[in-house]
């Protein structure tokens, strides 16, 4: 008994510390909060990987990681609080190409950037190592500068498709994969040794429009025709004072000397405040709130599993209860007018997909629900969304994908390489149907493909029915393919093309709110804060412990990536610098 009260008050004690030291480190960071100068200017940093929202696991994954990511989410709401912050004089924009933002989270923040400077507050770019998708965000600054030491690479679009079907092979190891229908191209990483003409075409379109909507970019905000960019590409790699001479750059500028430049007259220094402590300025001190709410619910990951949380491996993963009690919680406030539900996801599992289409559709029948789609959302990114009452994507957001794949790992070869034998006792029929030391039997493989398309023609026609396509047109839709905002507004799989901005003047429409009436954004799931995150339990901290194992790991291959492909390996051996 002796032992069961020290190990209890043992506990007991451990989390009175853990309080305290969360209280004491709390303290301190509100104690250190330090007023915002009148003439500031914002500081953004684009380094990194960009979530759509806040990871799992609270402030743990600040604290564990070494400081929080940089999301989209942050950098919008810090965007739309300097259009209307009179504390607020411009905002300097700096900008890497290792960072992990698509093309339809770079679209998003072009608009943010661009009410900025609607509101008459200029927007000043700085890149030490610029790519041509991050010029595609550079380029809506009012002036760009790089330092004369800078990396800049300017050349056209490519993606890589690396299959492992060989290796697979080598090791003994037979994917029986059912795949619906020819563009549904991820299979064929490991059932083909290159891309099928199917697959290539549908990345040929999209890069088509991705190349289309550069262009126009580009030639609106820095006067580069077609023409003219094409001549840069075949050009790829510019010295700095090679980039301002092509006017991709308007001058050569170290970090402080741009700061010294905006300095008034008699000033000692700039006032600059950091995307972080901006963040701590609430909305509602500058008046960015109203009487009634808008709930804007995160979706964001692999769709996988019952909670929100973080595989190691793959990353952030989306669990369909989670998304579920969010909705819900939206669907029960009385204060909430309409619901905003962001999905960036690729897809995943198709029945947590369909649980929260489901739940979308439920939660339509008492209140507005409008999709918005950021980077991707495709498949069971498609799938949660095709229900609601209406569908927003960016332009360059990658949508569709409306197909099925399905297979059984058939490891009898690679079993014989090393030895392992396999023994079986069962009982009722296709009790080994599954079984992974065997191919399927030409019965078995018939009922696995009819089950497989059976399931598939539900949904093609629940998308038939729900998005009002005629069902001699959604056949062609419903080949795997994948499109892009624009393009799924022409097919009627979107309704409109537009980011959160815009999808919150959709929700305030639907739900009877007049366009320029203040509503408060009700962003969930909630962020918890450190003492929440540290009585949460052991799944808190797990969340964050993976999270930071993953970041720290994909930060790591980027650098390794960017350091390699850069060109400047003699830098490191002073023998063989010129």
């Amino acid at each position: 008994m002796s032992v069961f009260f020290r190990s209890f008050l043992a506990t007991i004690l451990a989390l009175v510390i853990l309080v305290l030291l969360s209280a004491a480190l709390l303290a301190a960071k509100l104690g250190s909060k330090s007023d915002i100068a009148e003439n500031s200017w914002l500081h953004v940093d684009l380094y990194g990987e960009v979530l759509e929202y806040n990871p799992p696991g609270g402030v743990m994954s600040e604290v564990t990681g070494g400081g929080g990511s940089l999301t989209l989410q942050q950098i919008l709401e810090n965007l739309d609080k300097a259009v209307v912050d009179d504390r607020i004089e411009g905002v300097l924009f700096q900008m890497s190409s290792s960072h992990g933002a698509g093309w339809a989270k770079l679209e998003e923040i072009r608009g943010a950037v661009a009410r900025v400077q609607e509101a008459g507050k200029p927007v000043l770019g700085f890149a030490d190592s610029i790519d041509a998708k991050t010029y595609y965000l550079a380029s809506a600054c009012d002036s760009l500068y790089c330092p004369p030491a800078g990396y800049v690479s300017f050349m056209g679009f490519s993606r890589i498709s690396r299959h492992v079907k060989g290796t697979l092979e080598k090791l003994g190891i037979s994917p029986q994969v059912s795949a619906i229908r020819h563009y549904k191209a991820a299979a064929q990483l490991a059932t083909r040794y290159d891309l099928s003409p199917e697959a290539k075409k549908n990345m040929n379109w999209m890069f088509d429009e991705f190349w289309g909507m550069f262009c126009e970019a580009l030639e609106q905000d820095r006067g580069l025709t077609e023409v003219r960019i094409n001549e840069l590409m075949q050009y790829a790699l510019f010295t700095p004072e090679e980039a301002v001479e092509a006017g991709l750059f308007d001058r050569l500028k170290y970090w402080d000397e741009v700061l010294d430049d905006l300095k008034a007259d008699g000033e000692d220094h700039l006032a600059v405040v950091s995307h972080e402590r901006y963040a701590e300025e609430r909305p509602e001190d500058l008046d960015l709130k109203g009487d009634k709410k808008i709930a804007v619910i995160h979706a964001q990951g692999n769709i996988g599993g019952r909670e929100n949380g973080v595989n190691p491996v793959l990353g952030l993963m989306m669990g369909h209860g989670s998304i579920v009690r969010e909705l819900n919680r939206a669907v029960n406030d009385d204060d909430v007018a309409a619901i905003v539900l962001r999905v960036d996801s690729g897809g995943g599992e198709s029945l947590a997909s369909d649980l929260m289409g489901h739940a979308v559709e439920v939660a339509c029948r008492k209140k507005p629900v409008i999709i918005s789609m950021v980077d991707v959302a495709a498949s069971g990114g498609y799938m949660m969304s095709y229900r609601a009452s209406k569908i927003m994507a960016d332009p360059m957001t990658v949508t569709g994908s409306i197909g099925s794949i399905s297979a059984k790992i058939d490891l009898s070869g690679w079993n014989e390489k090393i030895g392992i034998t396999t023994d079986q006792v069962s009982k009722g029929p296709n009790a080994l149907m599954q079984a992974d030391d065997r191919p399927f039997t030409e019965e078995e493989l018939k009922r696995f493909s009819d089950n497989h398309w059976a399931d598939f023609r539900a949904w093609m026609d629940d998308v038939a029915k729900h998005r009002e396509i005629a069902t001699t047109e959604i056949d062609s839709l419903c080949m795997g393919r994948v499109w892009t905002g624009r393009q799924a507004v022409d097919n009627k799989l979107v309704d409109a093309l537009g980011g959160q901005y815009e999808a919150v003047l959709l929700a305030k429409k639907e739900s009877g709110i007049a366009a320029n009436e203040d509503v408060t954004l009700w962003h969930l799931p909630e962020k918890k804060d450190l003492v929440a995150t540290l009585l949460g339990g052991d799944e808190t901290t797990d969340q964050a412990v993976s999270w930071t194992v993953y970041r720290r790991v994909r930060q790591e291959a980027n650098f390794a990536l960017d350091y390699l492909s850069s060109g400047q390996l003699w830098i490191m051996d002073p023998v063989m610098k010129p």
